[in-house]
C-alpha cells in the first residue's frame, strides 16, 4: 500500500488532475468514481493504472474485479493519500488513468445524413460535460471542438460527460473555421446558431448536418457564423437575449434528433 504523498504514482496522478499540459504531454487522463471507471472498461478502454483504496475494494468487489483485470497495473493508497489526489469532495475510491482516446480528423468520417454538434470557444468545463453528455443521449454521430475549449479531458468534463468522453467520436481540427468551410463546401450542411439575424430553428429543416454551438459569453466567432450555410435561433418568449450554452446545445439537437423537418421546408 502506498502512504507517501511524494510516491511518484500519487504525483503523477495529482498533476494528471490539475494540469491540461501534462495531460496533453503524456497522453493520458483521469477518470474518477466506480461508474466512470466501470464505463472506461466496458467501452473499450483499458486503464494503464488503476488506483484504489482496500475499503472501496471490499465495498465494490464486483466493479473491482473487472477494472483489475482490464488494467496494465493496480495500485492500493491509503484513503488520506486517495483523499489528496482526488478531485472531488466525496471520493469513492476508485482512479483510473487511461490513454488518451483516438480523435479521427479525417472529414471523409462526417456523414451527411448524420447529425453533428461543433463547440467553438467554450471555456466551462461543466457546460462541456454537460453538452457531450446530452449529445451522446440524444445519438449524435459526433461532436467537433475547436482546439481553444476547455480540456476535454479535464476532469470536471470527463466526470460531467457521465462516460461520454469514452465512447462519442471527438473530432478536434487544428483549424475550427477552416474545418467548418471544408465541411459546407463539401456539401455537408452547417448551422450557427446566434440569437440575431438567424432563422427560427423550428422552421427549418435540421434533420442532419452539423450545429454550432459559441461560447459562453461571446456566441461564435463571425468567421464560425460565415463558415456555415445557414443562421439559426432558437425561438424566445421572455426578456432573456439568450441561453446558457449547454442549453441551448439541447434545445438544438433535440430539434435535430426528432427529425424536426417541418412542411414545405426546404435547404435549397
Amino acid at each position: 500500500m502506498i502512504t507517501a504523498k511524494d510516491n511518484d504514482t500519487v504525483k503523477r496522478v495529482t498533476k494528471l488532475s490539475k494540469s491540461a499540459a501534462f495531460r496533453k504531454k503524456c497522453g493520458q487522463f483521469l477518470a474518477e468514481g466506480v461508474r466512470l471507471c466501470k464505463d472506461g472498461v466496458v467501452s473499450g478502454a483499458a486503464p494503464e493504472v488503476f488506483v484504489y483504496t482496500a475499503e472501496s475494494k471490499n465495498k465494490y468487489s464486483e466493479e473491482f474485479e473487472l477494472i483489475a483485470q482490464a488494467s496494465s497495473r493496480i495500485c492500493e493508497v491509503s484513503a488520506d493519500i486517495f483523499a489528496k489526489m482526488s478531485d472531488t469532495k466525496s471520493p469513492q475510491g476508485f482512479l483510473c488513468v487511461f490513454n488518451m482516446l483516438d480523435k479521427q480528423k479525417n472529414i471523409g468520417r462526417i456523414n451527411n445524413r448524420g447529425i453533428y454538434l461543433a463547440c467553438e470557444r467554450l471555456q466551462d468545463p461543466s457546460n462541456l460535460g454537460t453538452i457531450l453528455r446530452t449529445a451522446e443521449a440524444l445519438g449524435v454521430d459526433g461532436v467537433i471542438l475547436s482546439d481553444d475549449c476547455c480540456d476535454v479531458y479535464s476532469p470536471k468534463v470527463v466526470r460531467g460527460s457521465m462516460g461520454a468522453v469514452f465512447r462519442l467520436m471527438i473530432n478536434i481540427p487544428d483549424n475550427f473555421v477552416e474545418y467548418i468551410k471544408e465541411l459546407t463546401q463539401s456539401g455537408i450542411i452547417t448551422f450557427a446558431s446566434t440569437p440575431r439575424d438567424a432563422l427560427d430553428v423550428t422552421e427549418v429543416d435540421v434533420t442532419s448536418g452539423v450545429m454550432l454551438i459559441g461560447n459562453e459569453g461571446s456566441g461564435l466567432s463571425t468567421e464560425a457564423i460565415n463558415a456555415c450555410k445557414y443562421r439559426v435561433m432558437i425561438p424566445m418568449k421572455g426578456r432573456a437575449e439568450s441561453l446558457n450554452a449547454s442549453a441551448a446545445a439541447s434545445i438544438l439537437l433535440w430539434e435535430m434528433a426528432g427529425g424536426h423537418a417541418p412542411a414545405g421546408s426546404s435547404r435549397s
